[in-house]
């Protein structure tokens, strides 16, 4: 059987797929698996043995700025490999039109997708063949299991995921290269997030890094990405103990550097998702999104957030004028760093 697998973005919502990955492989081993994904964001699934065919999509090409012409041209060169490799099944895992398209553009004959109620863009239902329906305040890698498991007659796992990311020397020479600045005995701070809403406030890291040092003797390695030195700068100003520094790991640098760390301290972005990935022990610091949809299916992991106000409840926004839910003291944050250690 050839699988199309539709998971364009972003790098936090792919690996959130990697154990349905998993799962097809280990039940379908003889399955030819495609794996549809956004050329940006596509660096995590390269070199990975469990696909067959990676099919990178330049879904920021695809949008305005072209005449009409251009356009359907762009379309037809690459959505190419969608239809070349002749997949008998896609599973749209992200539910969006665009994915949606992408899946009835395959060509294949069955397009399995979450049911409309469970559709981030609902619109996207006209394009599946079968829906399946999820229970409500689910974990989304349970959500994409279910989904496989569905619509390819596999059993579901509840428990112990795979994630299965591909690395080489150079990643772990990377890691270790900055591990070593730390002596081998550091968490991994990182205060970047994809929303404004999502961000715990530069300074308390710095003050976290400090508390950090003095209550438990972990140095602290400021992980940034591209185009986060500002933020990094602003944790570091407001660090006085001397014991974080900052490091730009590679993607998958970092998925080796977060495997050495004793443990990982973030809010809900892609490089929590990573460290979940690499069974790194998390704290992570949630306000507008949920844990238990998001965050560690690990139930020794724990989440620092404001329950006590009622506005946090299905909020998801972006924005906010009564930006409360991040305001949440380092020393409460220590604490949950000292219970997650001891549970190690």
């Amino acid at each position: 059987m050839n699988i199309l697998i539709v998971k364009l973005s972003s790098i936090g919502d792919i690996v959130h797929a990697l154990p349905a990955l998993a799962l097809i492989r280990r039940e379908m081993p003889e399955a030819t698996i495609g794996w549809a994904v956004d050329s940006r964001h596509s660096e995590i699934l390269r070199g990975n043995t469990l696909i067959d065919h990676l099919i990178e999509i330049d879904t920021k090409g695809l949008r305005g700025g072209k005449v009409i012409e251009e356009m359907l041209l762009d379309v037809g060169r690459q959505f190419k490999p969608l239809r070349q490799h002749k997949f008998d099944v896609a599973l749209d895992i992200q539910g969006l039109l665009k994915s949606a398209t992408l899946a009835r553009w395959s060509g294949a004959k069955k397009r399995w997708g979450f049911a409309r109620k469970d559709l981030r863009e609902p619109a996207a239902r006209f394009f599946y063949t079968d829906t399946v329906s999820m229970e409500p305040q689910m974990h989304v890698v349970r959500k994409n299991i279910t989904l496989v498991s569905q619509a390819l007659g596999i059993p579901a796992i509840d428990s112990n995921f795979e994630f299965p990311i591909f690395t080489n020397d150079e990643h772990r020479a990377e890691a270790a290269a900055i591990a070593q600045k730390a002596d081998g005995n550091f968490v991994i701070l990182n205060p970047a997030a994809g929303w404004v809403t999502k961000l715990w406030h530069a300074e308390k890291y710095g003050q976290l890094a400090d508390v950090v040092w003095e209550n438990l003797g972990l140095a602290s390695v400021i992980a940034i990405g591209p185009n986060e030195d500002e933020l990094a700068a602003k944790v570091l100003a407001n660090s006085k103990s001397g014991k974080a520094f900052v490091a730009k790991p590679s993607l998958k640098g970092f998925y080796e550097l977060v495997k050495l760390a004793r443990l990982y301290v973030g809010a809900d972005t892609g490089p929590m998702h990573i460290a979940v990935a690499a069974g790194t022990p998390i704290v992570g610091i949630f306000g507008p999104t949920e844990w238990w949809r998001n965050g560690s299916p690990n139930p020794d992991d724990i989440c620092v957030q404001r329950n006590e106000i009622g506005c946090r409840v299905d909020c998801h926004r972006r924005t906010c004028s009564n930006w409360i839910c991040m305001d949440i003291s380092p020393e409460t944050v220590l604490e949950a760093v000292d219970r997650r250690l001891t549970a190690r």
